[in-house]
C-alpha cells in the first residue's frame, strides 16, 4: 500500500506530518492471496511437483533447478535460492519435503523482500508519477487502477494524457479519468513533453497531491521513443526541479526474462524509482521477480492479476513466495 502524507497548516512547526498508512477499499488480503494463487498456479505446480518424493537429494535439487529456470527465475537468482536452500537443509537436518518446502519458502521471502516498498505520496506537493512501458504490457489501465488506489486513500489526481503516439491512447486515459472522477491534462495532437510542462503547472495551481502521466508504450529498441521519454524527464524537470517523484515501470509477468531485459534498459535510460507487474494470471514465468531482485531490486509497488479495479494490489514478499510454491 502505499503511505500518504497530509500538509500541516502554515503555523505548524512542521511541513509534513505522516498520516496512517491509507488503506484501499479492495478486498480483504485473504481474497486477494486467492487470486493471486489462482494466477500463479502455473508457475505454482511446476516448483512444487518438485516436493512429491520422499527423498532430500540432489535429484531433487536438480528438478528444483529446471523448474525455477522454467519459471523465469534465471540463472543467478536459481543459484542464490539453491546455495542457501541446501545451507540451511544441512544446518538445519530437514529431511521431510514439506519441511524443505518451508524453508523454501522463507528463502525466497527474504530474496523478494528488497522488493517490498510503499509508494510515497504528499512529501512534493503535487508528487509527480512519470508511466512508462511496452506496448501491451497493461500500462494505461495500471494508471486508471492506481489513479483508483490513490482517490480511495485520499489523494487528489490529475492525470497527464501524454501517450500521443499510440491512437486512441487519450481516449482510453479519458474513460479511466472519468470512472475515477479526476481531472485530465489531454491535448491533440500535442508534442508529449509540452502536455507534460502543462500538467505539472496545472498540478501546483490546483493544488493536487499527484501528477500521473502516461507516456507512449514503446520498446526499448525504439531509440528515438526512448530518447522521446528522456525529453519528457528533462521537460518535467523545468516544470518543477524535484521531479519527476516517481518513475514507473509497467511489465507484463508473462514475458519472463524479457521483462527483465525491459527493467535493464529503461533503468538505464530513466533511473526507474519502482514497477509495478501486471497479468500474472495463469503464467508460468512468475519467477522472473526472484530474477529482478537478484539483478535489478527495485520497488515493486503493485501487482495485477486481471483487468478489473480489485485486481490491482500492492506486492507482499511472503504473499507472493506461498504463491509461487502453490
Amino acid at each position: 500500500m502505499f503511505s500518504f502524507f497530509k500538509k500541516k497548516s502554515p503555523s505548524s512547526a512542521s511541513a509534513l506530518d505522516p498520516a496512517p498508512v491509507a488503506e484501499t477499499a479492495s478486498p480483504t488480503r485473504a481474497n486477494w492471496l486467492a487470486r493471486l494463487q489462482s494466477g500463479l498456479r502455473k508457475t505454482g505446480t511446476s516448483i512444487s511437483t518438485v516436493f512429491t518424493g520422499t527423498q532430500i537429494d540432489e535429484a531433487l535439487y536438480e528438478e528444483l533447478e529446471a523448474a525455477l529456470l522454467m519459471a523465469d527465475a534465471g540463472m543467478p537468482a536459481t543459484q542464490f535460492v539453491l546455495d542457501e536452500l541446501k545451507l540451511r537443509v544441512k544446518q538445519l537436518k530437514a529431511s521431510d519435503p514439506a519441511a524443505v518446502k518451508s524453508l523454501l519458502m522463507d528463502v525466497l521471502t527474504e530474496l523478494l523482500t528488497p522488493l517490498e516498498k510503499p509508494l510515497l505520496i504528499g512529501q512534493q506537493m503535487p508528487t509527480v508519477i512519470m508511466v512508462a512501458g511496452v506496448n501491451g504490457a497493461g500500462k494505461t489501465t495500471s494508471i486508471g487502477k492506481l489513479t483508483r488506489h490513490l482517490a480511495d486513500g485520499g489523494a487528489s489526481v490529475l492525470l497527464a494524457a501524454a501517450d500521443t503516439f499510440r491512437a486512441a491512447a487519450r481516449e482510453q486515459l479519458g474513460v479511466w479519468a472519468d470512472r475515477n472522477q479526476v481531472e485530465i491534462i489531454s491535448q491533440a495532437g500535442a508534442d508529449p513533453a509540452s502536455v507534460c510542462f502543462d500538467a505539472v503547472n496545472a498540478g501546483k495551481a490546483r493544488a493536487k497531491d499527484v501528477v500521473l502521466i502516461d507516456t507512449a508504450g514503446r520498446l526499448p529498441t525504439q531509440l528515438h521513443l526512448m530518447e522521446e521519454l528522456k525529453k519528457i524527464r528533462r521537460v518535467v524537470q523545468k516544470a518543477d526541479a524535484s521531479a519527476p517523484h516517481e518513475v514507473l515501470l509497467v511489465i507484463d509477468g508473462n514475458t519472463g526474462q524479457n521483462a527483465l531485459a525491459q527493467v535493464r534498459a529503461f533503468d538505464d535510460a530513466l533511473q526507474l524509482t519502482g514497477l509495478i507487474v501486471t497479468k500474472l494470471d495463469g503464467t508460468a514465468k512468475g519467477g522472473v521477480l526472484a530474477a529482478i531482485a537478484r539483478e535489478r531490486p527495485l520497488p515493486v509497488y503493485f501487482i495485477g492479476v486481471g483487468e478489473k479495479l480489485e485486481d490491482l494490489e500492492t506486492f507482499s514478499a511472503r504473499e507472493f513466495a506461498q504463491a509461487l510454491l502453490g
